[in-house]
């Protein structure tokens, strides 16, 4: 078999992107929440009193029986009967966050990743086979959660991929503040490197 593993040239990482200050965590708390929220599907539903079947008969006649009143089996306080405020399937739980401050929170993720020891610079190569990147994590002693990314997908790297537990391939473009907190090492490819500067040091408009 060829050599899979093929360690990059010794890579100087960007400062404006591996080297900012990071004075606090809530930048980073904000698109780590934002991340989630937007990733939320609003799926549970539940019925109102006019949406549960039955209840159309009233329960007992007005008055005489010493009882409350009701006038549906279906009323919100009895079992059985509809939800009161529930969730209808149509909340919105997106959250906004600029795209300046993203660019920044991705930055100081990035930072404390490399502080931590995290970060490392290496050419992932294969065939397409899972094998070839089993033994590449297990040669760079990459037994944890690892996040891969890559200036571009190929299909041979996205199928070696695939069925790897704890392994996620990204491009660069994708990377968030929740793939990075998340990982205990992050492998970029060499190109990868200077892609991410142009993405997060590019200036606004």
């Amino acid at each position: 078999m060829a050599d899979t593993v093929k360690t990059a040239p010794k890579t100087t990482l960007p400062k404006e992107v591996f080297g900012v200050e990071v004075k606090n965590h809530e930048l980073l708390k904000l698109a780590y929440d934002a991340y989630l929220s937007n990733s939320r599907q609003a799926s549970a539903t539940t019925k109102t009193r006019g949406e549960v079947r039955g209840g159309g008969r009233k329960p007992w006649k007005q008055k005489g029986t010493g009882r409350a009143r009701f006038g549906s089996s279906r009323n919100p306080i009895w079992r059985g009967g509809g939800i009161v405020f529930g969730p209808l399937g149509n909340e919105n739980y997106v959250k906004k966050i600029s795209v300046t401050a993203k660019r920044q929170a991705i930055r100081q993720a990035l930072t404390l990743a490399d502080e931590a020891k995290k970060v490392q610079v290496l050419d992932v190569k294969t065939t397409g086979k899972t094998a070839e990147v089993v033994k590449f994590l297990a040669d760079n002693k990459l037994t944890r959660k690892t996040l891969i990314v890559v200036d571009e997908k190929t299909p041979e790297l996205i199928r070696a991929t695939n069925n790897i537990q704890n392994v996620l391939l990204i491009r660069t473009t994708y990377l968030s503040v929740y793939h990075i907190l998340n990982a205990d090492h992050i492998v970029l490819s060499k190109t990868s490197v200077p892609a991410l500067k142009d993405w997060l040091v590019r200036k606004e408009a």
